[in-house]
């Protein structure tokens, strides 16, 4: 059923003139759709006819009189109630709205009820809900409307549609929901309409009564609906669940496309900037095949598609490598007209590019440039420089800068310092470290300004190949042409050194970096924190890590791990303790590192009481024992004389754990076996190697030739000789020197000149 033209067209003035007027003091923009609420697409209000609007300036006036105690009513009386007057609820609506406050129209509603003839509840509801817009334009508009929304009920007057849609956000923005839905339903069906609905279903959603809001839509989405959705219900809906986190109910992306779904289905599509963002939230979300979904089946029943929204659905489909659905998608779009843009381009090369397809995206960019299969957008600098990276990072280095060559002179697009920084990095990656300061030199000469990119570009290619005092002197003309380093800059510099065991200039440059009001990150003192732990500079050490808390940065478990293995190395325990208290109290939960590293240095020093209690609480904290700590237990053992406890721990592993002994295993303990002339024993350990897999290596065979030679066992090393031979073990010098000493004693030098022959003796291993 339809609305009165009458009531239709104050709807929409009211509202608008309650939302412009609304005092902007309000704590919280509780109705940011307003705009969108207000503004149905019906006819403009009309001014009324001269006779009428006569009427109401001196109806007006004689209320304002009588109000003022300077006239009788009479003359009102007649004006408005007379058999010839033209007064009508409409009229004195419009008489309401022209007093000078919601108060002084609620003395004249009164006056209206004390002396109209007929008591007509519309003129009534129709003179209420002036007094609703007037309060509305006033200052603390909420409580007003709500005081009258009070007086309405106890006066019995039915509210108008219009003041409805007024109300019930008023009380939504108070909290009295249930009070809002009762307005609801006392509503007359017949005076409901989509605007109305649009308004009720975003307060619902705001105030997460997501139950009712879902009900008022399956309302409009009924088959013949008198409130069928549109453009606005479109933007209510999203704009609502884009907030659905406050609500303690959630709503799942399922639900939401389920609503975009019974949309579409009257006809109201979202618009290009609500599809794009619904793509990208679907992707986020890791629902790519969701918002495939939407986007077709917008373009499937022609709703508006522009290439912003397959723009955002391409850049996930290209992170998830999804190639194939993204040239369905392209396709797809030339058949809708949907024109590519530098923007498209770019998303797909980046990602061909990203997942090493160099061929198949410089493919899409002859036809992008040639115009192809309706395709033709002119390259700007970004797509080159796309290019040039994907290139360089297959090291196809040379066609990048061909490719930079004919962006100049095809294109008159001009390089900028992004695209020279991914030439300068090819070429450091393959080493070729003049050609990359020939492009940084020419890229001065044109002009291109070198960023903090291209000095830590060059200057880690540098290091990386050995030529740090190259770098360094590169790093210090930087520096003086106003060009300072970052932290990257500096780590690179500091890890070179601290790799090359130059921990004073490592040193020296870390106190550059305040110089220069460069802030250390984090790393940077890590790799020094490494750097001087290895040199055996505890003190030092012990200073930058107190440095990096100071910077406000906490130690990681790899850093307790290196200052706590430094410690131990230097003999001081006591440090190491500290360490791991100084772990606990941080929060920081030792690993398998942390204890092999104790069991290691405790085992060398004898220490096996604590050596086994550590490793009880080791497996009670859930960590597995590794290769690496049974060796180390087994190496201390054997170097304390105590082969019998090497070898039983040898057995246990063997058998119960899944971790199975490894070639150094094997060597430490045929090693301590042969010293102590049990050499038959190692020789079935070097059986059980072959058994098991693994092959001696010239460690191995040059501890059983020392123990061999104490027991002049001749035929067994010819074997292993001729073993070393058939593996391709080559001997080193340890090898020749132990059997140099003994076999030509014996007689067998013929032997050994054969062993020797062909092989290219190694520098010694051991």
């Amino acid at each position: 059923m339809s609305v009165p033209l009458c009531s239709f067209k104050q709807s929409t003035v009211f509202l608008l003139r309650f939302c412009l007027l609304k005092p902007q003091t309000d704590a919280i923009p509780y109705f940011p759709l307003h705009r969108h609420l207000s503004t149905e697409r019906n006819p403009p209000p009309q001014p009324p006819p001269q006779d009428e609007e006569s009427l109401i300036n001196e109806a007006v006036q004689l209320f304002q009189a009588v109000e003022d105690g300077s006239s009788s009513s009479t003359q009102l009386h007649q004006l408005l109630f007379s058999p010839s007057s033209p007064s009508s609820p409409r009229i004195f609506g419009q008489i309401a709205l022209r007093l000078a406050s919601s108060s002084q129209a609620l003395e004249f509603f009164d006056y209206i009820r004390s002396n109209s003839p007929s008591q007509e509840l519309k003129s009534l509801s129709f003179t209420f809900q002036a007094i609703f817009e007037l309060a509305g334009r006033e200052p603390d508009p909420q409580n007003k409307l709500l005081e009258l929304y009070r007086t309405s009920k106890e006066r019995n007057i039915p509210l108008t549609v219009n003041g409805a849609t007024l109300l019930v956000p008023c009380l939504g923005r108070a909290e009295r929901v249930d009070e809002a839905l009762a307005v609801v339903d006392e509503l007359d069906p017949s005076l409901k309409n989509t605007h109305f609905y649009n308004v009720v279903v975003d307060v619902l959603f705001k105030s997460g009564r997501i139950v009712e809001a879902h009900n008022m839509l399956d309302e409009m989405f009924q088959p013949g609906a008198d409130c069928p959705p549109n453009d606005i219900t479109r933007d209510v809906v999203p704009a609502a669940l884009s907030r659905r986190e406050w609500f303690g109910r959630s709503i799942s992306d399922k639900e939401i496309v389920g609503l975009v779904s019974k949309l579409r289905e009257h006809g109201v599509f979202p618009d290009t900037f609500k599809l794009t963002q619904l793509i990208t939230k679907l992707c986020r979300n890791k629902k790519i095949g969701l918002a495939w979904d939407v986007l077709h089946d917008v373009m499937k029943v022609g709703g508006t598609v522009e290439v912003a929204s397959c723009n955002a659905l391409l850049t996930w489909l290209g992170r998830d490598g999804d190639f194939e659905r993204m040239n369905t998608l392209m396709t797809k779009m030339i058949e809708m007209n949907i024109q590519p843009d530098l923007v498209t381009f770019g998303i797909l090369l980046k990602h061909m590019c990203k997942s090493g397809r160099v061929d198949e995206a410089l493919e899409v960019f002859e036809k992008m440039k040639g115009g192809n299969d309706g395709l033709s957008v002119e390259p700007n600098v970004i797509l080159y420089t796309t290019l040039i990276d994907g290139l360089c990072k297959v090291g196809r280095q040379e066609e990048g800068l061909t490719l930079m060559h004919q962006m100049r002179s095809e294109n008159k697009c001009m390089p900028d310092t992004v695209t020279y920084n991914c030439l300068i990095d090819g070429f450091c990656k393959a080493g070729e470290i003049e050609r990359a300061q020939e492009l940084f030199d020419q890229m001065n000469k044109e002009r291109v300004f070198p960023n903090v990119i291209t000095l830590n570009t060059l200057v880690g290619g540098m290091c990386r190949h050995g030529r740090i005092n190259s770098a360094v002197q590169f790093f210090n003309e930087m520096r003086s042409d106003g060009l300072k380093g970052d932290a990257v800059t500096f780590s690179i510099l500091i890890s070179a050194f601290c790799n090359a065991n130059n921990i004073d200039k490592a040193m020296e440059l870390f106190n550059q970096m305040s110089k220069d009001g460069c802030s250390p990150e984090a790393f940077v003192f890590y790799r020094l924190i490494s750097g001087l732990s290895h040199a055996g500079r505890m003190d030092d050490a012990s200073s930058v890590a107190s440095m990096l808390k100071e910077a406000g940065f906490c130690l990681d478990i790899v850093r307790y791990n290196v200052l706590i293995g430094g410690f131990c190395r230097k003999n001081k325990l006591d440090k190491a303790y500290e360490m791991l208290r100084e772990m606990e109290l941080a929060g920081v939960k030792s690993d398998i590192v942390t204890y092999n590293t104790l069991i290691s240095y405790l085992s060398k020093t004898g220490n096996f009481v604590t050596v086994h209690r550590i490793m009880r609480n080791m497996i009670k904290e859930g960590l597995v024992p590794t290769v690496f700590t049974y060796g180390a237990l087994i190496h201390a053992y054997c170097l304390n004389g105590k082969i019998e406890e090497a070898m039983k721990i040898f057995r246990d592993m063997s058998s119960s754990s899944k971790i199975p002994p490894n070639n150094v295993i094997y060597n430490i303990l045929i090693d301590s076996l042969c010293k102590k002339k049990e050499v038959e024993l190692a020789l079935s350990l070097m059986d059980e190697m072959k058994v098991k897999g693994l092959r001696p290596n010239v460690i191995t065979y040059n501890a059983m030739f020392k123990g061999l030679r104490e027991k002049n066992f001749l035929e067994k090393a010819f074997d292993l000789m001729d073993r070393m031979v058939e593996q391709a073990c080559n001997p080193d010098y340890i090898t020749m020197e132990v059997l140099i000493e003994w076999l030509p004693v014996v007689g067998e030098t013929e032997k050994l000149k054969n062993f020797v022959q062909g092989y290219k003796v190694s520098v010694s291993t051991a």
